[in-house]
């Protein structure tokens, strides 16, 4: 008769208890946010600054590793001249990095 007596006793802990158990949870949330959110949206922003920048000329890495000279712009679609008489076109998107002018000529 003790026992069940004692089980009954424990059941009035405190009701605070239960917030910290939440706040490893929370601050695993905020930990994410700092390493991993904050730090894509930036790139993200830069990304898109960068393709909104792209003008005719400009030389690009787009996607798959593919150089190439901006020869024509369209509302989502940039073509690019990879050799001599040779254009792909591609997504504003898959471009991937903005090369300094003459890059083109110096890896040929």
């Amino acid at each position: 008769m003790v026992i069940p007596s004692a089980f009954a006793q424990a059941g009035g802990v405190g009701g605070d208890a239960g917030l910290l158990g939440f706040l490893p949870i929370i601050l695993m949330f905020v930990l994410l946010y700092f390493l991993m959110i904050r730090p894509q949206m930036k790139r993200s922003k830069e990304q898109k600054q960068m393709i909104d920048a792209l003008q005719k000329g400009d030389e690009v890495i787009a996607a798959g590793g593919v150089v190439g000279r901006i020869t024509r712009m369209g509302e989502a679609y940039i073509t690019l001249e990879i050799s001599a008489n040779t254009e792909i076109s591609v997504q504003k998107a898959a471009v991937q990095t903005l090369l300094p002018k003459g890059t083109i000529k110096s890896i040929q």
